[in-house]
């Protein structure tokens, strides 16, 4: 019940058919206030099994700090809940395939919370690839770019390793899950390497807050995404795409397929960026709404299913051991 699930919550209220029935809180909290949030009475725990045997809930929205979210997402999959998870899935790879295999045997639906690939700007970048109006990508670059320091909410614990984990797991990662939601072809291999900044703010983080990671694509494609929470500049998620026709550049393009477009200068996208680290800006919505069409319907859920996540954490996981070890990681290293 923080910043994060008031974001969810927001977001249930707008979908027809959903109510919030319980939540759980590791602290004890006013039933009145949370009533009051919620537009609705709800059920108030703070014993997680208590709720999950309550009977009052279909799905569970799991909005915790990231060391609890395989744990949990196990325990809800076992108690027969679908699931929603807030990235990161897990802090290793391990409890990742953990939580993986908990939803298969339970056959469950889970979706990650990646919903940047619901905003205006991704799915209309995704419609002009699809269509090939820049032909066939080669090059790609997404970065992040966003300084989480003390100004920011979770900043308190995610300084830690044990609970950011790393600039990647902790907010980077969906620069990398957008890149490969644009390049859509299997990775073959990664190499990473990690930096921090001078500046004391960033002093209290316990692991590595600026790195690069360069990704070779089994077809021989590469690509490149910078994740930085370190930075002392406004919010910017950067996305560059170089096709065989044509390049995308944020909320810009260029194609040859349409001639009369001038080549020394970009023509204008005419859609909303992603320019804000708020998640009362990001696009829930779309995402949760196809997540319950999905369990009303028993379709795979479109963009987001559980296992686009899973492998964008694979990728993440490979990255993180690649800035470690000091050498190139391939994905075959992580095994499923």
């Amino acid at each position: 019940m923080g910043w994060v699930a008031g974001a969810h919550i927001e977001t249930f209220k707008k979908i027809p058919g959903i109510e919030v029935a319980a939540v759980c809180s590791r602290r004890a909290l006013d039933p009145a206030g949370v009533a009051a949030q919620c537009g609705r009475p709800v059920k108030v725990f703070q014993d997680y099994r208590a709720m999950l045997d309550s009977g009052l809930v279909d799905v569970v929205d799991i909005c915790t700090p990231h060391p609890y979210h395989a744990d949990q997402a196990v325990a809800a999959a076992e108690a027969g809940k679908h699931l929603i998870i807030e990235k990161p899935i897990a802090l290793n790879y391990e409890d990742a395939l953990r939580v993986r295999k908990a939803i298969a045997k339970a056959k469950v639906r889970a979706c990650v919370c990646f919903e940047c690939r619901f905003s205006a700007h991704f799915r209309l970048v995704r419609s002009i690839l699809d269509q090939g109006l820049i032909g066939k990508v080669h090059y790609g670059e997404v970065d992040y770019f966003h300084g989480i320091g003390p100004w920011y909410g979770q900043f308190p614990w995610n300084v830690k390793k044990d609970f950011g984990g790393s600039s990647l797991l902790t907010a980077g990662c969906h620069a990398l899950d957008a890149l490969l939601y644009f390049m859509n072809e299997p990775v073959l291999e990664v190499t990473s390497l990690e930096t921090t900044s001078a500046n004391p703010t960033f002093a209290p983080y316990e692991y590595k807050t600026a790195g690069a990671t360069l990704i070779r694509f089994q077809s021989g494609h590469v690509a490149k995404v910078a994740s930085v929470i370190d930075c002392m500049q406004p919010y910017y998620f950067h996305v560059h795409l170089v096709g065989s026709e044509g390049s995308i550049l944020d909320d810009k393009w260029y194609s040859s397929k349409f001639p009369g477009l001038r080549k020394d200068r970009w023509s204008k996208l005419e859609t909303s960026p992603i320019d804000s680290g708020d998640v009362h800006d990001h696009p829930y919505l779309p995402q949760f709404q196809a997540f319950f069409e999905a369990i009303r319907s028993g379709r795979e859920m479109p963009h987001t299913s559980f296992e686009d996540g899973f492998q964008t954490h694979r990728v993440v996981f490979a990255a993180d051991r690649s800035s470690e070890l000091g050498r190139p990681v391939r994905l075959a290293e992580f095994a499923d």
